[in-house]
């Protein structure tokens, strides 16, 4: 094989094992309502795991939104009108960037449609 092809591809192949990985999500999630209970769960993304009964829904969500809070995708449906207003806490990582994140939803079935099932516990 010529030099002139081991080297371009060599240099490929150290390029990519000199790219820093990004780590996933590690992700603290509560919701707090007016009661004075919480609820609290862990999400990981990438590989999808923790405490979280919906993982797979919130990290897909979490995709979606590039790990931003303000942008996750509502899942359309009907709650309730109700008002038993609960607050979401995230705090943790997603892929290096930090997250500290803070929203009250009218009642819990607003909070786990409006974040794509991230506050979905």
């Amino acid at each position: 094989m010529p030099v002139s092809t081991i080297v371009p591809a060599m240099a490929s192949l150290l390029a990519m094992a000199g790219t820093p990985s990004h780590p996933g999500a590690e992700l603290a999630l509560s919701l707090h309502d007016s009661g004075g209970r919480t609820s609290t769960v862990t999400l990981s993304c990438q590989p999808v795991g923790g405490s979280h009964p919906e993982r797979g829904k919130g990290c897909r969500s979490l995709t979606a939104a590039d790990g931003d809070f303000d942008n996750l995708p509502a899942d359309p449906g009907m709650c309730p009108l109700i008002w038993a207003p609960v607050t979401a806490t995230a705090t943790g990582h997603w892929h290096a960037k930090p997250v500290l994140y803070t929203h009250t939803y009218p009642n819990s079935c607003v909070a786990a449609r409006e974040s794509g099932h991230v506050f979905d516990f």
